[in-house]
Formats: structure tokens, sequence, C-alpha cells
């Protein structure tokens, strides 16, 4: 067999740009000058993308994420880029939740919304749907604007975290009209159980819409929520009206029901006349929808200009917490964009004065209305790429999630794997929140209960979960049978042991700095437990039965047991001991193995095509082995890790709507991982350690500065200096950390967050004296002397 390094240099030759080559134009000096804000662009990635990842209006954890549509309602629907047209503008695009679609049209009034494939010429055929030009298309943070061909309307967005501010160009028209549907197509579909819309004025109209979401949650029921709302305008309107299914009714107070509804409100507009309105919305009530409203919106009075430029400023200063010099025009657009999407699909659900819905219904009051409670997907592998983006550039935030997962536990007395309108989903497996509160903990980020922490996690790991009595499902279906036979036996899945096995070594180093000491024992054994899955002969990890014998018929690709993954991915799902995995495998054997596999993953740029993640070997488009190109520094083959980050950087992420992230973007997971991996920095085991650490990749830029925060850290800055970094000048000669020289992969966090400078010399040819030799490699639970 040859050895990892010899198919490591055919591979290189084989594949290598020419000299000179690179991923984008040098920038001008008139490049450089531009704000971060100024390089993200939200339509890159908008081809087969989420309904969380959109081109629309919203600020960092949005609850409202003002978005135009166009899809009917299926997997990945919400705004697909190729589609040329719009059915409307919705206020709500978090995971499994929609709400308030907004249209602007001319004309005959028509409620319908027919599938993009229906005929969009004016007229009743097309429903209300809209061509749009998408020459004028613009969309930035915070700002989304469109031309509607079929009206002749210019439609222009933009948001406060709680409210949606729309600017309306119309033509002259005897037959304006402003529609508000409450059931339209979504990414998981919803019903509308009951709902009223109500005309307050000539210029204000308020409603509620109770909506269910799709049976989206794992074992358990559905997502259960009341969107309140309340829109004003600049401009009295002639005619309020609404509709039930086909039926329409005009000049009415106001109008009720489930299923199809909606309402209108009707004008008469001068050739260019623009008519502006503002929206607030509330998960509480009407009144807390208003509040929001005249928080928020009220400042800017009817000043569209001066709230898009309040937004452009928020991202603006969000972004540029770290900035980067020189480089590529390309890597700067794809590294703000990735920082960008960290931030913008997640969602608030608490309103501005702390008052939200907890998972039971019953309305709750924050202690602290500034740090909310929020909304999302699972926490699962977050730890390698959210965690540690937030932990270390904006610890408020993760001090804020914090303390969001723990008025979950509060009242509905499980921690929750994903939050989706406060309620338990039950989606994907392990309850790695536990590694966002222990991440945080240890790095000094303890504006939280940590008693009430410690004591949730215990109770998440020794109890087995249930259907809520609330809602969804709560906590670790299998945890106790782990907990009794050191595994999860076949037919359960083997990724599961695997993943209770890293919890419990976040929680047994959350108990070791508390003094816990009885605590740290029993958790750190079974820290251990992802050596029962260890196949020696196979060296996989490959599914038992309950009697300890090993399945038959094994193959590590397209045997069953791995949750979205396979044996060859999940064989290296060790975050918390890579050494140990190495000891098993071999060394020689494990880079071998990782590197034949991201050799013919390479052909499918790291991406599982079809969403069929389960049968490739690197597939960087889901969650279960994104930490994969960071594994070679663990085996003594740093300039491995080097190179293939930076190939998963080249290839995998995009800088258009085609081509973002031909996976799934995740909710910002995507986006966190390669905007940590750009500045040449990772965390395997998520920062949890009792002194966390950064592996070093390649850097894509020649500087790279963090600001750091003045509150949990210095406030001082980190600087990160790459000399002579290029796409072909990918590897690390040398390193100098603080004046004084660095030989090893890593650094600790405290190094960074106390301020100083990383100065990496970098090469076109690999170094393979620096950070090899065998004290070099980062610790892990195996080397780490209690």
């Amino acid at each position: 067999m040859k050895s990892a390094y010899s198919l490591f240099c055919l591979y290189i030759l084989l594949t290598a740009p020419v000299f000179g080559q690179s991923t984008g134009i040098p920038l001008s000096p008139q490049a450089q000058k531009k704000q971060p804000v100024g390089y993200a662009d939200p339509m890159i990635g908008t081809s087969e993308s989420r309904w969380m990842l959109n081109p629309g209006a919203s600020m960092p954890f949005g609850m409202v994420q003002l978005s135009p549509d166009n899809q009917s309602t299926d997997w990945k629907a919400g705004y697909e880029y190729t589609i040329g047209s719009i059915s409307g503008f919705s206020h709500i695009h978090s995971w499994t939740m929609a709400g308030l679609s907004v249209m602007p049209t001319t004309g005959m009034l028509n409620p319908k919304i027919y599938p993009p494939d229906a005929p969009s010429t004016t007229g009743s055929t097309a429903g209300h749907r809209s061509r749009i030009n998408k020459n004028t298309e613009k969309a930035s943070p915070g700002y989304y604007s469109a031309d509607l061909i079929n009206y002749g309307i210019k439609a222009e967005l933009t948001s406060t975290t709680r409210g949606g501010f729309f600017k309306f160009t119309f033509p002259e028209s005897q037959e304006a009209h402003v529609m508000f549907n409450l059931l339209f197509p979504a990414e998981y579909p919803f019903s509308v159980l009951d709902a009223k819309i109500t005309r307050v004025s000539d210029t204000e109209i308020e409603g509620y819409s109770k909506q269910q979401s799709g049976n989206f949650m794992k074992l358990g029921g559905f997502n259960d929520y009341i969107v309140h709302f309340v829109a004003r305008f600049s401009k009295p309107f002639k005619h309020f009206g609404g509709w039930k299914g086909k039926a329409i009714s005009k000049d009415i107070k106001q109008i009720e029901g489930s299923d199809d509804i909606g309402a209108y409100v009707d004008f008469e507009t001068k050739d260019g006349e623009v008519i502006l309105m503002q929206t607030g919305i509330s998960y509480v009530s009407i009144e807390q929808a208003r509040l929001n409203l005249q928080q928020e919106m009220d400042p800017f009075k009817w000043n569209f200009e001066h709230a898009h430029q309040s937004a452009r400023n928020v991202w603006n200063n969000l972004l540029s917490k770290i900035s980067v010099d020189g480089g590529t025009e390309v890597n700067k657009k794809k590294f703000y964009t990735n920082l960008y999407r960290s931030y913008c699909a997640r969602s608030i659900l608490s309103d501005v004065n702390g008052k939200y819905v907890d998972v039971c219904e019953n309305v709750r009051q924050l202690a602290n209305p500034n740090s909310p409670v929020f909304g999302c997907d699972a926490f699962w592998n977050t730890f390698w790429n959210l965690n540690q983006l937030w932990t270390l550039v904006n610890p408020d935030y993760a001090n804020q999630w914090v303390n969001s997962l723990l008025e979950m536990y509060k009242y509905g007395g499980w921690l929750p794997r994903g939050p989706a309108g406060m309620e338990y989903s039950g989606i994907m497996e392990g309850s790695h929140e536990i590694s966002l509160i222990v991440s945080a903990y240890q790095k000094g980020i303890r504006n939280f209960d940590v008693n009430k922490a410690y004591e949730a996690m215990m109770h998440q790991q020794t109890t087995n979960g249930i259907k809520h009595e609330c809602s969804g499902f709560a906590g670790n279906k299998d945890i106790q049978t782990y907990m009794q036979l050191g595994y999860i036996p076949y037919p359960g899945r083997v990724s599961n042991t695997l993943e209770y096995a890293y919890d419990d070594w976040c929680v047994a180093q959350f108990a070791k700095a508390l003094g816990k000491t009885d605590d740290y024992k029993t958790y750190i054994k079974r820290a251990g437990y992802y050596k029962n899955m260890f196949d020696p002969q196979t060296k996989y990890m490959r599914p038992k039965d309950k009697e300890g014998k090993w399945l038959e018929k094994f193959d590590p690709i397209n045997t069953g047991g791995y949750t979205e993954g396979n044996a060859w991915q999940y064989t290296f799902f060790v975050p918390h001991d890579v050494n140990g995995i190495v000891k098993l495998i071999g060394k020689d054997d494990f880079s071998a193995r990782l590197v034949d596999g991201f050799q013919k993953s390479a052909k499918l740029n790291f991406n599982g095509v079809g969403d069929k993640p389960e049968l490739v070997y690197i597939n960087h488009g889901n969650q279960p082995n994104m930490q994969a190109a960071y594994l070679f520094n663990y085996a003594g083959k740093p300039w491995l890790t080097q190179y293939w980050v930076r190939e998963i950087m080249n290839k995998f992420y995009g800088d258009n709507p085609y081509n973002g992230w031909p996976g799934d973007e995740d909710e910002g997971q995507m986006g966190s991982w390669f905007t940590m991996s750009a500045m040449g920095l990772f965390e395997t085991d998520g920062g949890a350690a009792s002194k966390p650490i950064y592996e070093i990749g390649s850097p894509l830029f020649p500087k790279v500065t963090i600001k750091l925060d003045g509150s949990y850290y210095s406030g001082k800055t980190f600087t990160i200096e790459a000399k002579k970094v290029s796409n072909i000048n990918r590897y690390i000669q040398s390193a100098i950390l603080n004046g004084k020289p660095l030989n090893k992969p890593w650094l600790y966090h405290a190094d960074i967050v106390n301020g100083g400078k990383l100065i990496l010399m970098m090469g076109p040819k690999p170094n393979m004296a620096w950070g090899s030799k065998p004290g070099d490699t980062p610790p892990s639970m195996s080397t780490v002397v209690d």
C-alpha cells in the first residue's frame, strides 16, 4: 500500500492549479476601502436553498426575516433565485415557522397563489403572483428590492428586529391593493386554525393567525404558535376587505375564520406615488405586536432610508468585529457573506419588553429583556462552527443563547435540542446544546445560573427522553440503555453512542471545573464508551447487538445505523478524543484512510449529491464530519490539514446565487465554519476542555484582526498575519506567537483573548518538520493528564 504522503503528493500533481493562479482578482485600493457590509451578499446560495436562507431584509437573529417567496410548499421551499416571479413577501422564515405574507398589486383583486410554473401574465390565471425584473433585483444586509413587472410596482423592504418596513412605489391606478395572506406555501406546511383581521382606522389594521406546522417533530406533536400583527400606512386607504377561500368581501370591519383567509386594503395612486407600510409582530398578543412596532419603528417616523441605514449600520458593526486585509475580492465576498449567514437565520422569539410564550403556551416575562429567548433548528454539531465563532467573536450572544436554553429548562423541565417556536422539536440526536454551555463557561462567559445549568445537564444525561406533555419530544430516548450497556445496541444507532459519549465528556469537564470530583469520574468514564463501538478487526465503528455480537454483512458506506451518515464518517466522530481514535486505527492507516476519502470526495466538491449524505466520504454539506480536514493535525501531518481545509474553502463554498453552499447551509453552520477556517482557526473538541484550544489551519488572508470583547475578554485585538499567503502558498513554514516561536499546530484560547499576534510564514510546499513531532499534536482526552 502506498503511504498517505505518497498518495497526497500524487493528488497534488494531478490537481494543482498552474503557477500564479488564485481564487480571485487582487483588490484595488478602492475595493479595500469598502465596508464589511458591502461585501456581504444575501443573494449568494439562494438557488436550491432552505426556507431560512433567503435574500430578505433582516436583523441579527431577527424575529422578522422579511423576504420574497416564490415556490410551492416543498423541501427547500421559499425563495428560488432561478424563478423569475414572486408571490409575496412574508415576515417569518424560521425553521418550521412562517407567517404574514404581504403582496402589493394593481388591477383586479385576486387572492389566489398559484404555483410558479402557472401562467404569469396579468390577469386571473396567475393569481397575484408577479414576474420580477431580475436585472434590477437587489439585496444587501437589511434591504431587498424588486420591480414587480405585472403591476408596475417597485417593492423595497427593510426591517427592525420585530418589525417590517415596506416602501411601495405605485403606478397610476384606481385599483391599487396591499394584500395580507395568512395561508401560503412554505418549506414546512402549516394550517391556519383560527384567524382574525380587523380594521382599526383608515391607516391601521391588526390581527392574528393561530397556526400549526406540519408533523415535522420527531416522536412528538406539532409546533403551535400564534402570529399577532399590526400594520400601519403612511396614507389612508379607501377600502378594507378580506376573503375566505373564494369568497371576497369588501368594506367590512373585520374578517375571521380559518384555512385560506386574508385581508386587503385599497388605494388610488398617482404615477410614482410612494406608499409606506410598517408592521410589528409578536407571538404573545396584538398589544405586544403594537408595542414592538412602536418601540422599534417610531424612532424612524416614516423615513424609510433612515430605517434602512440603521439596519445596515447594525450589520456593519457586527461584521466589523473581524477585519481582513489583502487577499482577493472573491474571498472577501465569501468571508463576509459567510459571517453574515452565521447571524441571520436563527431567530428571537421574545418581545421588546421581554414577554414570550413558553413551551406550554403560557406567557412569561424575562428578567432581562435584552437577553431574549431564541428559536432554531438543532444544535447538532454546532460545536464545529457556530459555538466557536460566537464564543470567540461575540461572547455576549453566546451568553444570551445559554440563558435562552436555561429559560426553556426552567419551565419545560428539559434542555432543548432544537427549540423551534419554544417547542421541544426532538430533532436530530444527542444533546449538543450542552457543549455550547460548557464551552461558554470554560471561556469565562458565565453570566448565567451555573448551578441550574449543571442540574439541567445531569437530568439530560441520566433520564430517558419523553413525549413532552406540552409539545414534541424532549431528551435522549435511549440514554439509560447507553448507561447500562455502555453503548446503544443494534438495531439502535451506532452514532447515538458516539454523540452521547461526547456530551458526557462535556459534562465531565463542567463537573471538573465545578469541583464535583465523583461526577467527573463517572462522566469521564462514560466519555470513553465510544470504544465500545469500535471493531478492532475492521477498524470501524460497527453495529453490535445487546449480547455484544458484531453485525454481519457490514459495509462502512452502505450499512445503516448512523444518523445522516455512515460508518466511514462516524468512525472519525470522537471530537473529545481524536488522539484515542488515531491510536485505535493506527496513525498511518488513519491518515491514509482520510486522504483516500478526501481525494474521492473532491470530485464531488465535498458534497453529498442529491441529499444523500450517507453515500459519500467527506460530506461537508452535512454536520457529521465537518471536522475531517483538521484531523490530520492529530496524526502528525498538519500540512494535510492546511491543504484540505483550503480545498474545501475553494471548492465547496461559492460566490454566486447558484453556488453558495451546495449542501444544507443549516442556519449559519456552513457559514461559521468558513469564517473560522478563513481565519485559520478551529476547535475539534468544541472548546469545552478545561483549557480550550484552537487548531491552526490555513488562513485565506494576509492579515485578520479580531476585535475582542471588552466585557468578557481583554478588549484588545488579536491579529493573525499570514506572510506571503496565496492559494499556492497555503502551507505553514514557521509560526511566531507574541514574539516567540510556535512549533505546534494549536494554541490556547487564552492566548487569543488576552490580545496579541500570531505570525505564520507561508510557502508553496509543506514544511513537514513543523508541528509534526510526537509532542506537537493537539491535546485530547487520552493525552490530557488529570
